[in-house]
């Protein structure tokens, strides 16, 4: 007897560890999504740092600072993230911890690459252990050692290197807005107006509240909500 299609899919839905016969697993195809209807979280290098930015949706009544959608990791690392925001924190105070083992060990900051391998690392071993759900969650990780380096994991543990990317609801907006605009070697101006502009595109109604800004140049700066406000002014005509 021929099964139905959506009934053939339900087996393989329920387990992690479990390819389909198309060569598919379901559940990390599911936490993909819970990043792509995310609000958007982009970052740029410039030629002497990097910019994360993100866009958040704020509920009435709710503190803005409770939502952190790009977080310091050390001095000269942050993550940006999008998806759920549960699952980041968890991944980012690994990060954290790990940064702070390297610095009290070798005496010396971590390297970004080998931060993003470590949490790559982690996040694909949860696509292997039955039981589990994979991490919901896409970050952008960027950081200044020699120089300005930026890169992305998705739920599936993948890690890759970028001098411009967005992940998030609207990031096929934003990409297309970076990868017109972005150059080698960009003056951090022309950057931050890349990245707000691509930003605004992604997310039509973002305001100082629900919009989280960060330097990393060398050390990471957070923006204060009234100088996120001028950043907007200035670059949203």
């Amino acid at each position: 007897m021929d099964i139905p299609a959506p009934m053939r899919q339900m087996g393989y839905d329920r387990a992690i560890a479990v390819f389909s016969p198309e060569g598919r697993m379901y559940q990390v195809e599911y936490a993909r999504k819970a990043v792509e209807k995310a609000t958007t979280a982009l970052g740029i290098a410039f030629a002497t740092g990097i910019i994360l930015m993100a866009g958040k949706t704020l509920q009435k009544m709710l503190v803005p600072e409770s939502v952190e959608k790009v977080s310091k990791v050390d001095d000269h690392i942050g993550i940006a993230s999008c998806g759920i925001l549960a699952d980041s924190r968890v991944l980012v105070d690994t990060a954290r911890v790990r940064a702070q083992v390297n610095k009290i060990t070798y005496e010396e900051p971590i390297e970004i690459y080998s931060l993003a391998k470590d949490l790559a690392d982690r996040i694909q071993r949860l696509t292997q252990i039955g039981g589990l759900r994979p991490y919901g969650v896409g970050l952008l990780i960027a950081g200044i050692n020699s120089q300005p380096r930026l890169f992305e994991t998705d739920p599936s543990g993948t890690l890759r290197e970028w001098h411009a990317h967005a992940i998030g609801r609207g990031s096929k907006e934003a990409r297309k807005v970076l990868a017109e605009g972005y150059k080698e070697g960009l003056a951090k101006e022309k950057a931050m107006e890349i990245g707000v502009k691509a930003l605004l595109t992604a997310e039509k109604k973002l305001t100082a509240s629900s919009t989280e800004i960060a330097v990393i140049e060398p050390k990471f700066n957070s923006l204060t909500r009234n100088e996120v406000r001028d950043i907007l002014k200035k670059y949203a005509a």
